[in-house]
């Protein structure tokens, strides 16, 4: 086995190294035509056709790598519409890659092809100078599956590739929260050593150390119509219900270092000659730790019995923490160490912060993978009109993943040993 740092070593670039990052130079102009031509199609996690239309496209150049690619269906979503109802949506297809499964090492790669936007909100590319491409899912992220497939196809011309094997997951899912696609990474993630994720790095360059947990609940409550004019006293009204609540949830703001409660919506309600009797409360949380996730979600619970003790008022729940917190451990902080070590060979010092975020990183830690998940281009402003990719952060960053799986494979980087460090 190798010993536990090979601080210094993994900076130093060989014959294949040299050979893989020439490559990927010559790739820059290809990979940013493959991007913009994937913007071009809104691919917003609500829009199913958008989804369906890009996935093919995408699949296509998965296969590039060589790797047996299927285009999966995936169970519906469950919502919870305005009224409190269960309503199924039918999302796009998870697009899985398998490359020698029985390699000696193994490996996840993840990332998502839906964004934020739906259909016609956010539609053109625009120069924004200074390196710098303004257009939908440029950064989050489009161009970090462009990174990975063109890590992977780089991998595979220049690369020790007997001993390293992976499973891609490319999903539709993943900005609500990759409730159709869990399953899917997590099976994956749990036969993998390492996990590499695609999102993009943060504005600055940096990329993600701890990420926190995040929790969701739909709260259904019922209440008693009745005529608001002449008899409100029979009526129970599950909107006073909702809003009580959500006054309650936000009270527990600083009450427990690094955990974080938000009401985002309260839907309910209809005429206002009528006392309603149904309301839905939308509630966030964030937590740093499982310790601190199961504290939250006490909280949450104890301010819905003290709720319910309004007469005529019943409640239905739906959620949880849906993505486990992403702590740093022992093996995330070798991992950390080994791939910033790693980057040093291509000029680059990368920073590690932690952050409140949530991505597919939380899913694949919780199948038990220690994993990187800021792997994709440099960008900024994600989520919003004014999103950015540094087009030259391309090949730079596929670079770095080529390195990284170089030494995965050829055992400058020990990823089975990284794993037990888990336990």
């Amino acid at each position: 086995m190798l010993p536990l740092t090979t601080s210094g070593k993994l900076a130093e670039l060989n014959a294949a190294d040299r050979a893989a990052l020439d490559h990927v130079a010559s790739r820059q102009a290809a990979m940013l035509d493959r991007v913009l031509g994937w913007a071009q199609v809104n691919t917003g996690s609500w829009n199913a056709d958008g989804l369906k239309q890009l996935a093919p496209s995408i699949a296509d150049a998965l296969k590039e790598t060589g790797a047996a690619v299927e285009v999966v269906d995936t169970p519906p979503i469950e919502k919870i519409n305005a009224k409190g109802e269960t309503d199924a949506f039918y999302t796009g297809p998870v697009l899985r890659a398998v490359q020698r499964p029985d390699a000696p090492v193994q490996i996840v790669l993840t990332g998502h092809y839906d964004t934020v936007f739906p259909p016609g909100t956010f539609t053109d590319i625009a120069d924004m100078g200074e390196g710098k491409l303004n257009g939908p899912g440029l950064a989050d992220m489009k161009g970090g599956i462009c990174v990975m497939i063109e890590a992977l196809k780089t991998f595979e011309a220049h690369g020790q590739t007997d001993r390293l094997g992976y499973t891609v997951i490319l999903t539709p899912d993943e900005e609500t929260g990759n409730f159709a696609s869990d399953a899917f990474l997590r099976a994956a993630a749990a036969k993998a050593h390492i996990g590499l994720t695609f999102e993009p790095a943060m504005e600055d360059g940096a990329l993600a150390g701890a990420r926190k947990g995040s929790g969701i609940w739909d709260i259904v409550f019922r209440g008693r119509s009745a005529h608001a004019g002449r008899e409100p006293e029979k009526g129970r009204s599950a909107v006073w219900a909702a809003c009580e609540m959500a006054l309650k949830v936000e009270a527990l703001m600083g009450m427990r270092d690094g955990v974080v409660f938000n009401v985002g919506s309260v839907d309910g309600g209809a005429a206002v000659n009528i006392v309603p009797d149904n309301a839905v409360l939308r509630v966030g949380s964030r937590a740093p730790d499982p310790d601190a996730a199961i504290w939250a979600e006490s909280q949450i619970m104890a301010a819905l019995e003290e709720t319910l003790q309004r007469d005529g008022i019943t409640a239905h729940v739906h959620g949880g923490f849906y993505r486990p917190p992403k702590p740093r451990n022992a093996a995330q902080d070798r991992l950390i160490g080994e791939v910033r070590e790693t980057a040093k060979g291509i000029g680059l010092d990368l920073v590690f912060k932690d952050t409140g975020g949530v991505c597919e990183g939380n899913n694949v830690f919780a199948a038990g993978t220690p994993n990187i998940d800021t792997l994709g281009v440099r960008g900024g402003r994600i989520h919003s009109a004014d999103e950015f990719m540094v087009v030259d952060s391309l090949s730079e960053r596929a670079g770095l993943a080529t390195l990284i799986l170089n030494r995965l494979a050829d055992g400058r980087m020990d990823g089975p040993a990284i794993k037990k460090l888990m336990s």
